[in-house]
């Protein structure tokens, strides 16, 4: 499956943004997704994850009530809505596929990775 990450941006702290990622080549639905980021100088981090039927949903904690993960497998696209945003949300995004139900929060499980957004939060 292929992957493309877009939506990214300069936003101002407290602003929001959507990521989206539209995925190509495989059945969408037969996949579970996630969202990662790497700020610059530190380690690839998990953000949020969803199953393939979009039932499941996880975040880290440093995003949980600020961000939202979606999907919808009609359109083979799935979603990262980023509200309260903060400097420290700065970071490269990338969408990831896993082939399953079910997500996992480590980003070595996921097989397929789009090409990341860049999300820059000014204070």
């Amino acid at each position: 499956v292929q992957l493309q990450a877009s939506g990214g941006g300069l936003v101002q702290a407290g602003g929001s943004l959507r990521l989206s990622c539209a995925a190509s080549g495989r059945t969408f639905s037969s996949y579970a997704m996630g969202w990662f980021r790497q700020a610059p100088g530190k380690e690839r981090e998990f953000v949020a994850a969803i199953s393939w039927t979009g039932g499941s949903t996880d975040y880290a904690d440093s995003v949980k009530n600020r961000f939202t993960i979606s999907r919808d497998n009609a359109k083979n696209t799935v979603y990262l809505q980023m509200n309260s945003l903060k400097p420290e949300d700065t970071a490269v995004y990338y969408c990831a596929a896993r082939y399953g139900t079910m997500y996992t929060v480590a980003s070595n499980s996921y097989a397929y990775w789009g090409q990341g957004t860049l999300v820059t939060v000014s204070s």
